[in-house]
C-alpha cells in the first residue's frame, strides 16, 4: 500500500520515531494514522500532497499512487497496473516498478484464493 510508503518516507525525511509525530504535523488524530496504515482510511489528496513536497517524493506520482490505491475492482487495479507500468517505461520513479509488482502479487493472490474456493 502505497500511504504506508509514502508514510514511512516522511518520517524518515524527518527522523521521526513516532506515528504521532506524523499526526501532529497533518493535524490528524494518531487514531487516523492507524486507520491509514491498516487500509481503513486512505489518505486524501491534500495529505499525500503535502507528505511528498516534505519527502522529495513528486506530487504528481505520490496522487497517482494514490488512486492506484483506492482502486477496489480487479479491472480498475489492473488498469493502475498498465498505467504504472507506462509510466516506469518512460522514466518514472522507482516507486513504480515497486507498485506494479505489488499490484501484480495482489491479483495473483485473489485468483489463487478464487481457485481454491471454487
Amino acid at each position: 500500500m502505497f500511504a504506508n510508503e509514502l508514510l514511512d518516507t516522511y518520517k524518515k525525511t524527518k527522523n521521526y520515531v513516532q506515528d504521532k509525530q506524523i499526526a501532529a504535523d497533518l493535524e490528524l488524530s494518531q487514531q487516523k494514522i492507524c486507520n491509514i496504515r491498516n487500509g481503513r482510511r486512505q489518505l486524501t489528496d491534500a495529505e499525500a500532497i503535502f507528505l511528498a513536497e516534505n519527502s522529495n517524493i513528486e506530487p504528481h506520482e505520490a496522487l497517482i499512487y494514490l488512486a492506484a490505491d483506492r482502486a477496489t475492482t480487479k479491472k480498475a487495479q489492473k488498469l493502475w497496473a498498465d498505467i504504472t507500468a507506462k509510466l516506469s517505461s518512460q522514466g518514472f520513479s522507482g516507486l513504480t516498478l515497486g507498485f506494479t509488482g505489488f499490484l501484480a502479487l495482489s491479483l495473483y493472490s485473489i485468483q489463487c484464493a478464487l481457485c481454491t474456493l471454487c
